[in-house]
């Protein structure tokens, strides 16, 4: 019992929840496994194919494409520095540890939160429903989601993967289903009027006219994804996040400057190319 004789519901829930775990671990444990191994595998792939980059090669890759995105010559050489910074501080191999881990949450944020954006648009009753599944998704602490999901999954790439999609999912689908709400009904009536299908007026009409909002979505994807995979270090994900706990651990400011440091670093880059390249093409001055 509780002060003035209330119940203590929180024990009894805390027992429930750890009874739910253990069964589910219990039970199911080969398949979980194997849904491990299934998340890791992407991302041991792009770790892998980042790793075999070059350092100058990877800087010359950044460049160009901040040129073709902005045809400037100072944008283009902030964003080449930024990757010697990351080489520089000697945690090239972390970095691109937790790049191939952001890449890859929001590849599987897009597969996922396109399709719920459209649906939700598509039927409002389903985007009333998805509404406080998304709230609660984003009001979680971000250290809840990996207590249940390390239990579940283990420790490493795979809990720490599922732990920044269940974060980084809510604002992409829901910019998606505004940006599709907000299109002119007479465009896509027009469409329809012109015999366009349904898939083809999705396609060709209203997802490019929706762009601008998508696009949003999808850049604070990127950054919570890059915001969770620094916490996840906490369920043994390699990266930066492994650096700065490091420097927690041993009781050592400079290797946690370090690695923050870097965290800045690759945030600006990703943050600063994202916008660059997604952003609406104008003609070059």
């Amino acid at each position: 019992m509780t002060l003035d004789g209330l119940p203590d519901l929180g024990k009894a829930l805390q027992k429930l929840v750890n009874q739910g775990v253990d069964a589910v671990v219990t039970g199911y444990g080969n398949d979980l496994d194997g849904f491990s191994r299934l998340l890791t595998a992407p991302v041991r792939g792009v770790e892998t194919a980042l790793l075999l980059i070059p350092v100058p090669a990877f800087v010359l890759a950044v460049a160009g494409s901040a040129w073709l995105a902005r045809r400037s010559l100072g944008f283009t050489l902030a964003m080449a520095i930024l990757p010697l910074v990351l080489a520089g501080l000697g945690v090239w191999t972390e970095a691109m540890q937790t790049l191939a881990l952001v890449i890859v949450a929001v590849v599987f944020v897009v597969l996922i939160g396109l399709p719920l954006g459209v649906a939700a648009a598509r039927l409002p009753r389903l985007g009333k429903v998805l509404a406080p599944v998304y709230d609660l998704m984003q009001t979680i602490p971000n250290f809840v989601y990996l207590i249940p999901v390390a239990m579940l999954l283990g420790l490493g790439r795979a809990p720490a993967l599922l732990a920044t999609l269940i974060y980084a999912l809510p604002p992409f689908a829901r910019l998606t289903e505004l940006g599709l709400r907000g299109i002119d009904a007479g465009m896509v009536q027009a469409a329809q009027a012109l015999g366009l299908r349904a898939r083809q007026t999705l396609l060709l009409i209203e997802l490019p006219l929706a762009r601008p909002v998508i696009l949003q979505g999808l850049n604070q994807a990127i950054m919570l994804s890059l915001a969770m995979v620094v916490v996840a270090s906490m369920i043994g994900a390699k990266g930066l996040g492994e650096v700065v706990l490091l420097g927690l651990q041993r009781a050592d400011p400079g290797l946690g400057f370090v690695g923050g440091l870097a965290v800045v670093a690759l945030a600006i880059l990703l943050d600063r190319m994202a916008q660059a390249i997604l952003r609406e093409r104008r003609p070059p001055e």
